[in-house]
């Protein structure tokens, strides 16, 4: 038990940190909408802020929609996770690490949304003329804590398979 609460809270104090600390430099260092390229026709390093959700999810909704919604979504699934992770009774690491990771994403998305209004974008990658669009260390937090978490799932299923 105490294993899994020192994962969990050490995986999102380092997240945060490093969401935050990310997003500060880019809102003091890079002017909004503008670009420095690190790897040409691959990689660059753009401040934009993104009032939507993934891929810009209700960003042309009126604020006070977009806010009330987003920031809901963001406590209700805090909360979820906290909650499961408090019940689970297993300190089987992948999941506690995927949920973990997946909390300080939400964590760090939602503090953007508190302060701003919308997210701190900042990471873009493309190929020539087609980007991928921009994204913070919360966002990829989220992404990786949903992969893991996939891989949690289909391991357990393997360990515990349904009788025929």
């Amino acid at each position: 038990m105490i294993k899994r609460y020192w994962i969990t809270w050490l995986t999102v104090i380092v997240v945060l940190i490093c969401d935050q600390l990310t997003k500060y430099l880019i809102y003091i260092s890079i002017d909004l909408n503008h670009t420095v390229t690190v790897l040409p026709g691959f990689f660059n390093i753009t401040h934009v802020r993104n009032p939507g959700a993934a891929f810009g999810f209700l960003a042309e909704a009126p604020h006070f929609l977009r806010y009330t919604f987003f920031t809901g979504v963001s406590i209700a699934a805090i909360l979820l996770i906290l909650y499961y992770l408090k019940l689970q009774q297993t300190n089987d690491t992948l999941t506690v690490l995927s949920l973990s990771l997946i909390l300080a994403g939400a964590l760090g998305n939602m503090i953007d949304r508190v302060r701003f209004g919308e997210v701190i974008d900042f990471m873009d990658f493309h190929i020539g003329n087609a980007h991928w669009p921009a994204f913070n260390v919360a966002d990829s937090a989220i992404s990786i804590g949903a992969f893991l978490l996939f891989i949690s799932l289909v391991k357990g299923k393997e360990r515990n398979p349904r009788p025929m």
